[in-house]
Parts: C-alpha cells; sequence; structure tokens
C-alpha cells in the first residue's frame, strides 16, 4: 500500500499476538493506536515498539470487556482526530470453565470482549472508513476452536464462533465499498492467554503444535493487506485437528470429560 499511511489500532496490543501485530505493522511505516486495559504492559509495550521501529505509537488504556467500550474508544479516536485505515480486534480472554460454573459476570466479561465490542467496533469504523475515503481493513482473530463444539471451552468456542461468522458475513457488505474484513483463525500460538507450563510451551514450539506471535503476525497481516476471506496458519495440522475433534462421537468426548472431572475431584492420599 502506498503513500500516506492512516492509523493502524490494534486492541489487546500489550503482549503476544496484539503486540506482535503492533510490531508488524509499524515495521510497515503505519503511525499506531495501542489499546489495552493493563496501562503499566501497554505503556512498557508502546516503548518497545518505539525503540524497535522508530514509530511512537498513541495508546488508550480501555477496559473493552465493558458494553459502552466501542463507544468510547471510536470517541477517542474522534477527539484526537485519529484516521483509522486498520482495525485489528484482538483482544480476548480465555478459560475453561463449565458454563453452569461460571459467575455471570465473567460470562458478561467474555461475550463483551468477543462479541460485542468487536461487533460494534467494525460497524463504527467500517461506517468511518466507507464515509471518508473507501478504504480500509478489518483483521479479526479468532480461533480454530470456533469449529469445536467441545466441553469446558464453550464460552470460548461460541463467542470466537461468533467473531468468525459475523466477518465473514459482513465482508460481503462491505467489501465493494473498499473495506475489507479478515479473519484469522489461529490454533494454539506461545502467549500466556492458555497459561502453559514454560516446558510444555518449548516442547509445542518445537514440535510445530504452537506458533510464536512473531510468525503470525507476519502471516495475519500479510494476509490481511491481500484481502484475504479467513486464513487457519499452520494449516495442515490445524486443519486434522479440526477434522479429528469433528469426527469424535459425542458419547466419548463425555466420557472423557467425566474421566478428567473424576480424576481432579478425587483427594490424593496422604504421603
Amino acid at each position: 500500500m502506498d503513500g500516506q499511511k492512516n492509523t493502524a489500532l490494534v486492541t489487546g496490543a500489550c503482549s503476544g499476538i496484539g503486540l506482535a501485530i503492533s510490531g508488524e505493522l509499524a515495521s510497515l511505516g503505519y503511525p499506531l493506536l495501542m489499546v489495552s486495559n493493563k496501562e503499566a504492559a501497554l505503556a512498557s509495550a508502546a516503548g518497545e515498539i518505539e525503540a524497535a521501529y522508530g514509530v511512537k505509537p498513541s495508546v488508550f488504556c480501555l477496559d473493552l470487556a465493558q458494553r459502552d467500550s466501542a463507544e468510547k474508544l471510536f470517541n477517542f479516536c474522534q477527539s484526537r482526530g485519529l484516521k483509522i485505515e486498520i482495525l485489528v480486534n484482538n483482544a480476548g480472554i480465555f478459560f475453561y470453565k463449565d458454563v453452569a460454573s461460571t459467575p455471570p459476570e465473567q460470562m458478561e466479561a467474555i461475550i463483551n470482549l468477543h462479541i460485542t465490542t468487536p461487533a460494534l467496533l467494525m460497524r463504527l469504523f467500517a461506517g468511518q472508513m466507507i464515509g471518508e475515503n473507501r478504504k480500509g481493513h478489518i483483521l479479526n482473530i479468532a480461533s480454530i476452536s470456533s469449529r469445536m463444539m467441545m466441553p469446558g471451552i464453550a464460552l470460548y468456542s461460541s463467542t470466537k464462533s461468533f467473531l468468525r461468522c459475523f466477518s465473514r458475513a459482513m465482508r460481503n457488505e462491505v467489501f465493494h465499498k473498499g473495506v475489507y474484513i479478515t479473519t484469522l483463525s489461529p490454533g494454539a500460538v506461545a502467549t500466556g492467554l492458555y497459561d502453559l507450563p514454560q516446558a510444555n510451551l518449548k516442547l509445542g514450539l518445537k514440535l510445530g503444535v504452537i506458533m510464536p506471535p512473531k510468525k503470525l503476525a507476519k502471516i495475519a497481516v500479510k494476509k490481511m493487506l491481500r484481502r484475504k476471506a479467513e486464513y487457519i496458519p499452520a494449516g495442515f495440522i490445524n486443519r486434522l485437528f479440526i477434522f479429528l475433534v469433528a469426527a469424535t462421537p459425542e458419547f466419548f468426548i463425555r466420557k472423557l470429560k467425566i474421566a478428567v472431572e473424576n480424576r481432579t475431584e478425587t483427594p490424593k492420599p496422604p504421603s
């Protein structure tokens, strides 16, 4: 993309995939607006980007799990005259918990973060992109779990499924108006999202079943700028995994879930 570049807005930008995508966009010369609810980590990440790429990002500390956060973020950009050319909906949370055991406020947070806020941000910024210069990109970070209806991650997988389906549908509404929506559905990524032990993380990276954030970011930005509709990184491995999960009978999944619960709940004998 030649000529003057407008701002790239990245949510969940203080670490992991968001920080890596921020760095990739900065390397291409895009001014940045980095958004996160972790103020200290956000300031540190912005300093890291500036030192590495010579781009001083704007930052906005905001909890995107609140129902009015999309409007607050849009108004922030409006008040500072920031023209958003790229919107990256990356902010997310993950927890393994049955729905019946999940506190209502935790359910509301993940629904807002994965559904309400990104959908409203897409509506607000796509409208602006179309109205001003008919030029823009939206990149949404979903997950391969959006295709997996598994116990324990029902809220995570279903909210990511909404994001993926909504993105694909809205893409066909705005494509001919110069706004291009890309959905990335990665598998496991080496971030703090899943709270994996370091030994497991290193093994996963070595085997290629876990992807480094910087590698993922390069792929994500490349596919976005090429106007790709949806992309699953590490395609063969992740597509095989999706197929195997889909082919697993539900009675086996239920038995496995019960076995895991029994093992977790069985008290260990005194040593």
